[in-house]
């Protein structure tokens, strides 16, 4: 059978490059495919598509745009972003950006380590609209950015892809996937929380959380707090960042907050009233004492467990982490979410409130001769972790990172 031709529009914004059009017959779809390298560009056009579309609250462009703002651009990611259409009909947006790293060039998702998952937004019907799946359509797309000049790349580095998308299966994973090093956690929430706390806690595990919430109050009232004014939410963004901080030297881990433009695009989330309704910033206070505190993410109808810091002192010998955890899992019902994300991360305590985990799972490949050294690296490097990370061996790795962090913390001698 004949198949009908596909339009590939070269859609590069910049003054000076007139965006090309070729014909190919791959696609029986008859699918036009456009990269952009403006994000303001496509932002209508973005923010329509996203209220149907099936996806995660990092491809939002609140989200995405935040990050190109204070992270892409300041470290020269260039943005290519995909879009797949019949007609007038999204069907498809991939947020991708090209990369230098070391000597190439490489292909990945916006957003780096700031986004949990990656992934792109499909329409609801996607493997329905597109029955060919992802091969024959990864085969235009790849080369409609190689033949667009700002999205020419070495390699293509993609990691953290989810397995499912909303409610469909990831057309990613036609790729030539493998296992992310680390997986992701959620579980369901019913209607009532003193049901749900019942059904994950054994008895005694409660009577303990009972213990220890009283041993707390006998430091100060407890009690859960929602800052709501630009000023408050300032305030406890800050002390977040002090918190956390002080966590990662602990474990001897890279600070999240330090590489350019990290805390300033958290920064931004928190505090600014056009993401009033995405993020949601929380404390616990024991007293005086802001105990613990919380960045989350409510996206339909779930919350997303971002970041979670608590003070090491007096109040960190009574668990006051897991007790705002219980109150943001008892907010996130009293809001009629239907599902907690605790996101990526293999630590135990997801494991305690999950019903399900997620694989993740990672793709790398060279597009040129230039792009082989970083592939293989980047290839090399998510192999051997998660090698590390499955073995017994992990536990002596965190414990020796931790010990490395204590020791750098510590003054020299002639000081």
């Amino acid at each position: 059978m004949a198949q009908a031709a596909q339009t590939i529009v070269h859609a590069r914004e910049p003054a000076g490059i007139v965006p090309n059009t070729e014909m190919t017959r791959a696609d029986p779809a008859h699918l036009s495919l456009s990269v952009h390298d403006s994000l303001a560009a496509i932002e209508q056009e973005w923010r329509r598509f996203e209220q149907t579309a099936d996806c995660t609250p990092f491809q939002t462009f609140d989200w995405l745009s935040a990050w190109q703002r204070h992270v892409g651009a300041a470290t020269g990611v260039t943005p290519a972003i995909v879009i797949a259409r019949r007609g007038d009909e999204l069907l498809l947006l991939m947020p991708l950006g090209i990369e230098r790293r070391s000597f190439a060039r490489c292909l990945v998702f916006l957003g780096d380590v700031l986004c949990d998952y990656h992934a792109p937004l499909l329409a609801p019907d996607f493997a329905t609209l597109v029955p060919e799946g992802l091969p024959a359509l990864w085969h235009n797309i790849a080369r409609l950015l190689q033949a667009t000049r700002a999205s020419r790349h070495d390699a293509i580095i993609f990691d953290k892809m989810p397995a499912t998308i909303g409610g469909q299966k990831n057309p990613m994973l036609a790729l030539n996937v493998t296992l992310n090093p680390s997986g992701a956690y959620e579980t369901a929430l019913p209607a009532d929380w003193e049901a749900y706390y019942a059904s994950k806690r054994s008895s005694a595990t409660r009577r303990r959380d009972r213990t220890k919430l009283k041993r707390l109050g006998e430091l100060g009232p407890v009690k859960f707090v929602n800052p709501d004014t630009s000023a408050e939410l300032a305030l406890t963004f800050d002390l977040l960042v002090q918190q956390k901080s002080k966590a990662f030297a602990r474990m001897g881990v890279p600070n999240l907050f330090a590489p350019t433009g990290h805390a300033a695009f958290y920064r931004e989330l928190a505090t600014s009233p056009r993401y009033r309704s995405l993020v949601h910033l929380s404390r616990l206070h024991v007293g005086t004492t802001w105990a613990a505190l919380n960045l989350g993410i409510t996206f339909r109808d779930c919350y997303f467990h971002i970041l979670a810091s608590y003070d090491d002192g007096e109040v960190s010998r009574f668990g006051p982490g897991a007790a705002h955890l219980r109150e943001l899992l008892r907010y996130a019902i009293a809001r009629g979410l239907t599902r907690f994300d605790f996101t990526i991360g293999d630590e135990p305590y997801k494991r305690d409130w999950c019903d399900a985990e997620q694989p993740l799972y990672d793709y790398v490949g060279a597009a040129t001769i230039r792009g082989l050294p970083a592939a293989i690296m980047a290839f090399g490097w998510g192999r051997a972790k998660r090698a590390i990370k499955k073995s017994a061996m992990w536990n002596a790795v965190q414990r020796l990172r931790a010990t490395a962090g204590s020791l750098r913390k510590q003054p020299k001698a002639d000081e």
